[in-house]
């Protein structure tokens, strides 16, 4: 599913760009920081500066400038045990997530991103979407948990950032767009302690 999130994100960053070429341009570095670099005044002049960099890492890592980053999730179900005494087996790929979420968040390598598009994703008839999309600008590091090194002959190969629970409620707060589904914004209302989401769905008629 880690794979699927970073296509997911990828996804949604060149969508960005091609709605916003004037505007947007892709962090040419694949490790690079942040995702979407903004190209106003100052990051068109940096982007023209650095024309013969674009291979290297350390100009664009972070850009100066700055920009937006994205990070997509699918969520978190309970084990295949606790599905089972629940009564239904654990989701596969390619199944609907919706009816058993029980979490979710964000993850990042450091603690320094604030100007982040939060997308959650689902399958729906077999297919990756995206079922919402938050964002905020105004991320602190103390949104972001304890950075978790690898350990040694672990399976995880990079150091770690999980979004804490204030994070992930101040990135409700700045929803964008949500799939006109009523278990997906019950889910998110609930997960926050708060109605946003329905309600948005009782304003529009749905």
């Amino acid at each position: 599913m880690r794979n699927l999130s970073a296509f997911v994100g990828e996804v949604f960053a060149a969508a960005m760009i091609l709605e916003h070429s004037d505007l947007l341009r892709k962090n040419p570095h694949q490790d690079g920081y942040p995702d979407l670099l903004v190209m106003d005044a100052e990051g068109a002049r940096e982007w023209a500066r650095l024309s013969g960099r674009l291979r290297e890492k350390a100009p664009f890592s972070p850009f100066g400038p700055g920009g937006f980053e994205v990070k997509a999730t699918c969520g978190a179900v309970p084990t295949p045990a606790q599905c089972i005494a629940r009564g239904f087996p654990k989701p596969d790929m390619g199944d609907q997530r919706v009816h058993c979420l029980t979490a979710y968040d964000w993850k990042a390598h450091h603690r320094e991103t604030n100007r982040l598009f939060g997308l959650v994703w689902d399958f729906i008839d077999g297919s990756p979407a995206i079922v919402a999309v938050f964002y905020r600008s105004d991320l602190q590091e103390a949104d972001w948990g304890r950075i978790v090194q690898p350990r040694e002959g672990g399976g995880r190969t990079t150091s770690v950032s999980i979004m804490t629970r204030d994070g992930v409620r101040k990135m409700y707060e700045g929803w964008v767009v949500l799939l006109n589904s009523r278990p997906y914004a019950k889910f998110f209302d609930e997960r926050n302690g708060g109605r946003l989401l329905e309600g948005a769905l009782d304003a529009n008629g749905h």
